[in-house]
């Protein structure tokens, strides 16, 4: 299965209810760096966030819930991922 910024979207939108969300695929920008997977799809991310569940956490149980959110994703090979709390 290739990783989509759907599949991402879908299920940050269903775990952490945000109020924004944007998911960048960026995995074109490191075609031929470590955990690429020379389709240029579906290896790299970018996630940028706000969610209710956030208040009053520190940043790093923010992006947790990000990582937690995203774990099948990332068993299923997603490599890099970069999260924005906004």
């Amino acid at each position: 299965m290739t990783i989509t910024a759907a599949h991402l979207q879908h299920a940050l939108q269903s775990r952490l209810a945000p109020t924004r969300l944007e998911v960048i695929d960026e995995s074109a920008a490191h075609a031929g760096h470590a955990g690429a997977n020379g389709t240029g799809f579906g290896t790299h991310f970018r996630v940028r966030i706000s969610s209710p569940l956030f208040t009053g956490r520190a940043r790093v149980a923010q992006h947790r819930l990000v990582y937690d959110a995203l774990q099948e994703f990332i068993d299923q090979g997603l490599h890099a991922l970069a999260i924005e709390v906004l």
